[in-house]
């Protein structure tokens, strides 16, 4: 029996209205502690980044303009991407792709070295200091594995968080992006959508509608263990050369003591 086909999220970010319905549906589902709930000074925002008590995070962005405040507003999430470089690092096999293509920690393998912290391009995964392990969103894999979406695009009022085969959803983005360039949103644009870029593509992309770095992400994400292999090839070459050294050096000795 094959796989299911590999499943994701499309963000449509020009449709969301910021009412964090996500943030609360992920936290109820997955039983993600409460991480504050005081406001940060950064408009509506009470949460700041994405982190291991944070799986949906919705970002508030105030732009002055000549006819007032253009607001934008975007729920960001793990990226789940093609070439995850936490499970690069991961030592105990904690963390794992899954039949649906997302990428998923166990809980009771992890055993809280946190080297999937610096690893992640994006600044997703981080240990929970009440037990010291790595969290982050699973893509609700128990829903999924049950026939069901993901608890925050269903409790999404306005389906700016769409949930479906990562393929199908790529279409679909493409044709919106062309939709908004129609009715004059020039700058509506997709973010981690193409299997070409520096991770291979993202499990979870979107439309944005200003540059990247204006809603906290990387304005072009690179695998962190992208340069590993010749990392060690280059250690093993200096390694057999420094070997090799050592051993001249010892036959030359041996050599002059016969001498």
């Amino acid at each position: 029996m094959s796989d299911p086909e590999r499943v994701g999220f499309f963000t449509d970010t020009s449709v969301c209205i910021g009412c964090k319905a996500c943030e609360v549906a992920c936290k109820e589902w997955n039983a993600v502690p409460e991480d504050g709930l005081d406001l940060l000074g950064h408009s509506y925002d009470n949460t700041g980044a994405l982190g291991a008590s944070t799986w949906r995070h919705v970002a508030f962005i105030e732009q002055p303009r000549d006819t007032g405040i253009r607001w934008l507003m975007s729920s960001d999430v793990c990226k789940h991407c093609t070439h995850a470089a936490c499970l690069d690092v991961c030592p105990t096999g904690a963390l794992f792709r899954t039949e649906f293509g997302t990428v998923v920690v166990q809980d009771d393998i992890c055993n809280g070295c946190g080297y999937c912290v610096p690893a992640c391009p994006y600044g997703v995964i981080d240990r929970r200091p009440s037990d010291g392990g790595a969290h982050k969103c699973t893509l609700c894999y128990d829903r999924l594995g049950a026939g069901m979406e993901p608890a925050c695009a269903k409790a999404c009022p306005t389906d700016s968080i769409q949930f479906g085969p990562l393929d199908e959803l790529r279409e679909r983005a493409a044709q919106r992006v062309e939709d908004l360039h129609e009715e004059g949103v020039t700058e509506a644009r997709l973010y981690g959508e193409s299997p070409d870029d520096g991770v291979g593509g993202d499990g979870a992309f979107f439309l944005l509608l200003d540059d990247p770095e204006v809603y906290g992400l990387p304005p072009d994400p690179v695998v962190t263990t992208r340069d590993l292999p010749s990392m060690w090839r280059h250690a093993g070459a200096a390694a057999a050369s420094v070997a090799a050294g050592v051993l001249l050096a010892f036959a030359g000795a041996a050599l002059g003591r016969k001498k």
